[in-house]
Order: C-alpha cells, then structure tokens, then sequence
C-alpha cells in the first residue's frame, strides 16, 4: 500500500503546499487527488512570486487585470482568488463526500496587517465573501493581534486556518481563540460548524540549532515539539469543555504540520511526514515531498497521544543549553517577520511583471 493511502486511511489529510495556475489547469493537481489522496491546498507566497517572477503563467492575466487598473494588493488577490476558487471547485467533491472534513484550500490576509486584529478581521471577512465557496480556510497568523482576529472571525462564521504556530502554547492560545468564537455563537444560537486547522511550524525547530547541538540531536527538536503539541491536542479533544462543544455539533480543530520538508542534509525527503503521521491532522507538503512519500516505504508508526519520549528529548535540549519557549516565541517573531518580507517582494514581482506587460502589450 502506497504511503499516502495509508496516511489517508489513517485519517491524516494531505495537502499541497503551494497552489500556481499550471498546477491546477495541467490536471496534476487531479491527479494527485485521485492517485495520492491528496485533500488540499495552501497557498504559498514565496512560490507564487517565484512563478510571477521566472514564468509567463500569469502574464495573461495580469494583462487583464491591468486593462481593468488594478494594481498592488488588489490585484494580487483577484489573480490569487481565481486559483483559489478553482482549486476550491476541484476539492468540492471530496468536501461533500467527507463532509467537510476534507476538501480544503488555504488563503491568506495580507501580512502587512498582521499588527493590526480589527483589520485583519475585515480582510478576512471580505475575502471569505468573495471566495463564495464553504471549503476555503482564511489564514491569519497566531499572533496576540492575529488571535483576537481569529475568535471574531470565528464568531462571525469564517473558517480560519490559525498559521505560524511553532508550541504547544501557541497551539493552545489558537485553540482557545477558537473555542471562544464558538461558544459565542453557540449562546447566540448560531451553528457551532465553523472549521478551523492550527497549524504547527515545524522543520524551523531543527534549521535553528542544527549549529548548536551535536549530530545525535539533529532533526530531533521539530518532532519532540510537535509530540509534546500533539498530546495537547488529544487532551484537550477529551476534556469536558471540548466534549461539550462537541455536543453542539462543533468539528475539532485540526493540528496542521507544516515547513515538512527536510532541513539537515542527508535526511530523507520523508522524514517529517513519517514522523508527524497522526489520525485527526493534517500534513502540508511541497510537491517534490509528495513524491517521495508516494514512492517511499509504508508509514510503519503513528504518533503516540501521549507524547512518547518528547520531554525527554526537550530535557537534552534545554542541558544542551537551548531554551525551547524562548526559541519558540522566537521563531514566531521571526517567521512573522519573514511573511511581511516575502509580500514586500511578491508586491514588487508584481509590480515589475506589470510594468514589463505594458511595455510589450502597449
């Protein structure tokens, strides 16, 4: 059996990390649907300036949307809306058919609001009702700012993917957010079903202290912080307050494990997704990871609910010297910084394919 069915039967959803027009009007996105279970999609700035950078795949399009006089951010997201929706389209069936557990595509707000809750709330608002699709999660980041967000987004019934998570009290700190929504619309007697994933940084762990801890402890931090997170996550699905929610109708929040590609040379292409394998989670991956899995041996083990080894493994670190919450909080910093870095740059691909257009086109 193929590692990806047998992820899929184990009840992780995978998903592509990062969606471009090629991908999805080639039919290699259905194909990997129907082949590789694939349930999903994310969008993925970097990638998608890179493709308006180094490719022509939006050049017509953005001629379009030019003639139109639409620039910047309004621009980047009519052309981003479009692969969304498509893709949004293509995922309905297995959304219906799982109803809705599956099925899903990932978009984001606009990082340069990140500092700001009752923005990022409008944003998220207005692009969930433009999308007019049920199966479209809108990324906002687990920040101080982004959480107050994601509870008012919830109560106001947009599906929220709660990004840049890199702990298990980030996690918990998205996961209340998101419980507050819900218990709010609950009181107001409004339908508890509003999906939600948390998603859980990973392979950040490992590039961060690879220079400061031995060979034996490479690629060892990113899963224990991920164990200790998952363990979390099942003792929270069994308490009392969930179980009550749960009563409601509401679906839990899924851990989404992303950054899942390898960071230490030599590793295998797999290795994340092999060890992050867990029923009621989701795992994001880049194409060239997909393939590996697809041809790499069967998934032999599952992550224990109860953390397995994770703090001893975390209790070498911090004798390593290594301060897990301060790197932790750290990272989010860092990562969130790093979000408004590459939409400056996406802002200027655009920009620069624009101008380039018009020269040729008028």
């Amino acid at each position: 059996m193929k590692a990806t069915r047998r992820l899929d039967e184990l009840g992780q959803s995978l998903w592509i990390n990062g969606i471009s027009r090629d991908l999805l009007n080639s039919g290699t996105f259905k194909h990997y649907i129907d082949q590789w279970s694939v349930s999903g999609l994310t969008s993925n700035v970097r990638l998608f300036s890179d493709v308006i950078k180094n490719s022509s795949a939006y050049d017509a399009a953005i001629c379009r949307k030019l003639r139109e006089d639409k620039m910047g951010e309004d621009l980047i997201y009519d052309l981003l809306l479009e692969d969304h929706c498509h893709a949004a389209d293509l995922l309905r069936p297995i959304y219906d058919k799982s109803d809705g557990v599956n099925g899903w595509v990932s978009l984001e707000v606009s990082p340069l609001l990140t500092r700001d809750a009752e923005c990022t709330l409008d944003a998220a608002k207005d692009l969930y009702a433009r999308v007019r699709r049920p199966n479209i999660f809108i990324k906002i980041p687990g920040t101080d700012e982004g959480l107050l967000a994601v509870e008012e987004a919830i109560f106001a019934g947009v599906p929220v993917n709660v990004t840049l998570l890199f702990s298990h009290e980030q996690f918990l700190a998205s996961t209340e957010a998101f419980l507050r929504g819900i218990e709010r619309r609950i009181a107001d007697g409004l339908g508890a079903d509003v999906g939600s994933v948390a998603t859980m940084v990973v392979s950040r762990w490992d590039a961060a202290v690879m220079d400061r801890v031995p060979d034996a402890m490479q690629n060892k931090l990113g899963v224990a912080v991920a164990r200790r997170t998952y363990k979390a996550c099942c003792d929270l699905l069994s308490s009392s307050r969930w179980q009550r929610a749960c009563d409601a109708g509401v679906r839990p929040q899924r851990l989404l494990w992303a950054a899942t590609e390898t960071v230490v040379s030599g590793t295998p292409q797999d290795f994340y997704i092999k060890a992050l394998a867990a029923p009621l989670t989701v795992s994001a991956m880049s194409e060239c990871t997909l393939k590996a899995v697809a041809v790499g041996k069967e998934i032999d083990a599952v992550l224990p609910a109860d953390g397995g080894d994770c703090e001893a493994v975390l209790a070498r670190f911090a004798e390593a010297g290594i301060d897990v919450d301060a790197l932790g909080a750290e990272l989010q910093e860092r990562e969130t910084a790093s979000a408004v870095t590459t939409w400056i740059d996406l802002l200027s691909a655009v920009a620069s394919k624009s101008a380039a257009l018009v020269q040729v086109q008028w």
